[in-house]
């Protein structure tokens, strides 16, 4: 069952990067990309598809920053009044339910 699973995912795995080459393959026509003060850029569309692609990853890992920010300062304060409150131990002696 193991290696069936294995052969599944590398199924999955092949038949997107052949999707993705495939992808490649038909968008190679030469494209201007214009920018401002008359700059441009000209290369092949699945370079251009791939660098916003690559610049919407950024962008949103960027966008994550200050909540992951908030959140594991808000850990860190929880650990440190959990640290300082004292020790209480107020767990019955009691055996789990059903042994």
């Amino acid at each position: 069952m193991k290696q069936l699973m294995w052969l599944l995912k590398w199924m999955l795995k092949a038949a997107i990067f052949f999707t993705l080459f495939a992808f490649a393959l038909n968008n190679q026509h030469q494209v201007t990309v214009h920018f401002f003060f008359g700059r441009e850029w000209q290369t092949s569309l699945v370079l251009v598809v791939l660098a916003v692609f690559a610049a919407g990853l950024g962008i949103g890992a960027l966008g994550m920053v200050p909540r992951w920010w908030t959140q594991r300062s808000a850990a860190h304060r929880a650990l440190r009044a959990k640290a300082q409150e004292p020790a209480t131990d107020t767990t019955p002696n009691v055996p789990p339910h059903g042994l």
